[in-house]
């Protein structure tokens, strides 16, 4: 008798081949017949007639790290067909972090992870997996920190990472990459990141490269003069190079600003791709992302953790080195930024910082201090969409165009905390599988199902996943390929998409008739 049987449903198995109608018979957490199933008994049946089958969704890029601690339900995610998400990303997370490191970063980070509980043991990547395993409703896997890798060693500062300190980080490197971490995540946007340079992160990945390893990268566009031909694109492959280690570049997608320009996007990339550096990409379907503020201040401020930022913030030569670095940033115009997250002040959220910089008559840069300031630096925001409605089409045909190439896959690169969202947080699965698939006609509904499951899964060697096979772990979506569709858009986020009615985690129906059932079967991976 099989626990679990999924009847009469289109299986789309994730390997990109043809569908075909079969049943489904899962015995604990695992696939254990795919047939016709008249002569068999279940305790639980779905009847899944009319729907698509397929493996459960791989989110490559979240930043739910601290959300899922605090909301282990995590319906925004698991409405939408996710089973497994890769925590971590930009090198922004928790472990391999002491108390005091701990307690620090989370308070550093609040404003894009969200704070969960400070007393929580993140020393090792093993006791950071042991707070997912079986206690929130996805499967999570992690790439180790470099954040935390820096903070372990040289701490919160500007300083060189060499010698000792080099090789005790390459020993945490290690430890974590045999307690079943995929790899290392980096974001060179961010601190303490961004006091590295491409030296220190080839040593890295060297380590990463001998366990078969992803070295996951958010693009330097902070001390470009450290990085390999100033950072960007060029570091990253730079690094693939040298190392052998497998580069996954994050959120590689066109803007308002090089719209329906795929080619030069990804020119470098084949180049190198062609000569032997294996590189794999992924993108949400927005024409905006989100972040959190304390990253756009210049990077001398970030020197020392929240407290001494707080003292420059409040310094009044400090201050305007700060402003005047902020308006010189052309990289975020700050005019374009609505603000999502105020936890001191929820009634804020939704506004621009043009706006309630007008309103509090001051100038945007004064707002943007005084908001570190007043929300003990935890402030996100997201980038208002273009005006221009061809423009968007375009940043949507571009996204699809992406997603048709066999290495690429979706990361929705969620933030998952505020009143207002991104949008992304709630619609990025369906909007790719539904509504822009079923709009532009670029790939089949069996090549992107290959790419949200069977390629992630592949990547980031989470075993026995991303296919629906006999002896593979039962992470199931079932759905209307035709009623799939988002429904979360910017001014209202908080919406879960339709055509979704079954998601099965591990053998677990999680989600019932388009309703949370409050099961946690989610396992830290692989």
């Amino acid at each position: 008798m099989f626990d679990l049987l999924i009847k009469e449903g289109n299986i789309v198995d994730g390997t990109g081949n043809p569908r075909y109608k079969s049943d489904i018979g899962i015995l604990g957490d695992k696939i254990v017949f795919i047939g016709n199933s008249d002569d068999k008994e279940s305790k639980e049946t779905i009847n899944a007639k009319g729907l698509i089958v397929s493996p459960g969704f791989i989110d490559t890029h979240t930043h739910h790290d601290g959300v899922l601690l605090n909301d282990p339900q995590h319906a925004s995610s698991l409405r939408q067909g996710v089973t497994t998400e890769i925590l971590g990303q930009d090198g922004l997370s928790y472990a391999p972090l002491s108390s005091e490191n701990y307690k620090i970063q989370r308070r550093y980070l609040g404003g894009i992870l969200g704070t969960p509980p400070d007393n929580l043991d993140m020393s090792t990547i093993e006791s950071f997996r042991s707070h997912y395993h079986k206690k929130v409703s996805i499967n999570t896997a992690y790439p180790v920190s470099h954040g935390a890798l820096r903070m372990e060693t040289v701490g919160f500062y500007d300083k060189p990472l060499t010698g000792k300190n080099l090789d005790y980080a390459k020993n945490l490197l290690e430890d974590g990459l045999n307690q079943g971490s995929v790899g290392l995540a980096t974001g060179m946007s961010y601190h303490p990141n961004a006091w590295s340079n491409t030296e220190e992160l080839i040593e890295f990945c060297k380590v990463v490269q001998k366990y078969d390893g992803v070295y996951i990268t958010h693009l330097r566009d902070v001390n470009t003069e450290r990085g390999f031909g100033g950072g960007g694109v060029p570091e990253a492959l730079e690094i693939g190079r040298k190392s052998g280690v497998k580069v996954h570049f994050s959120h590689t997608r066109t803007s308002a600003e090089n719209a329906g320009k795929v080619s030069e996007v990804l020119e470098l990339i084949d180049k190198a791709k062609s000569e032997g550096v294996e590189c794999t990409l992924e993108l949400y379907p927005y024409p905006t992302g989100s972040s959190f503020l304390l990253s756009s201040l210049p990077s001398w401020a970030h020197e020392g953790g929240p407290d001494d930022i707080l003292k420059r913030l409040n310094d009044l030569d400090s201050r305007k080195k700060i402003i005047e670095s902020l308006k010189n940033n052309t990289k975020r115009q700050m005019e374009s930024v609505l603000l999502s997250y105020l936890p001191n002040n929820p009634e804020l959220e939704g506004m621009t910082v043009a706006e309630l910089s007008e309103i509090r008559n001051i100038s945007m840069g004064d707002l943007i201090c005084d908001l570190l300031i007043e929300q003990d630096l935890q402030v996100g925001f997201w980038q208002v969409p273009p005006q221009s409605i061809s423009t968007w089409r375009q940043i949507s045909k571009d996204a699809m165009d992406f997603i048709s190439r066999e290495d690429y896959m979706i990361g929705s690169d969620s933030i998952h905390i505020g009143s207002v969202p991104h949008p992304r947080a709630y619609g990025t699965f369906p909007r790719f599988i539904g509504r822009l698939r079923r709009q532009f006609k670029v790939i089949s509904l069996e090549k992107m199902i290959q790419r949200v499951s069977n390629n992630p899964a592949n990547t980031f060697n989470l075993s026995k996943r991303g296919l629906i096979k006999k002896g593979n772990f039962a992470d199931i979506v079932i759905f209307d390929e035709d009623k799939m569709i988002d429904t979360a858009t910017y001014d209202d986020p908080k919406q879960y998409p339709l055509g979704i009615p079954y998601v099965v985690v591990n053998g677990i129906v999680a989600v019932d008739k388009e309703v949370c059932t409050g099961r946690f079967a989610g396992y830290a991976v692989p």
